[in-house]
């Protein structure tokens, strides 16, 4: 059927007046992580392969993964790691039918941010 009040009508959600919540951006964030840590993954097989590989190709992959950009991404692929950890963490909890309700969501949304941040920290000085 043609809905002839279409014009009228305004779109919704519109990005103007969505409010993004902790809860939705801690799942998009939960998702870039997963993403990301196949980008360290490859870089640690690179290195693993290029030892194998012989001493040039060793050099050359250590070079890199040692180097300020690579120490970022590993110090950043921990971040994502401990991040992506925890909210499938949040999510076991979920599934058990517990903190469900909006406020105890998005408290667990701000702890997973908080303690992925505290973890990593730990992580670096530690190791």
């Amino acid at each position: 059927m043609a809905d002839v009040n279409r014009g009228n009508r305004p779109l919704s959600p519109h990005l103007t007046i969505y409010r993004p919540q902790w809860t939705s951006m801690s799942s998009i964030l939960v998702r870039i992580t997963g993403n990301a840590l196949i980008v360290a993954a490859l870089m640690i097989v690179w290195w693993f392969v290029a030892a194998a590989a012989g001493p040039d190709a060793f050099a050359t992959a250590n070079g890199f993964v040692t180097s300020w950009f690579g120490d970022l991404v590993m110090t950043l692929s921990v971040l994502g790691l401990w991040y992506h950890l925890l909210g499938g963490l949040r999510h076991l909890v979920w599934d058990s039918g517990r903190m469900l309700d909006v406020d105890k969501s998005e408290l667990a949304a701000q702890m997973m941010m908080v303690l992925a941040v505290l973890l990593t920290i730990f992580t670096v000085i530690v190791v």
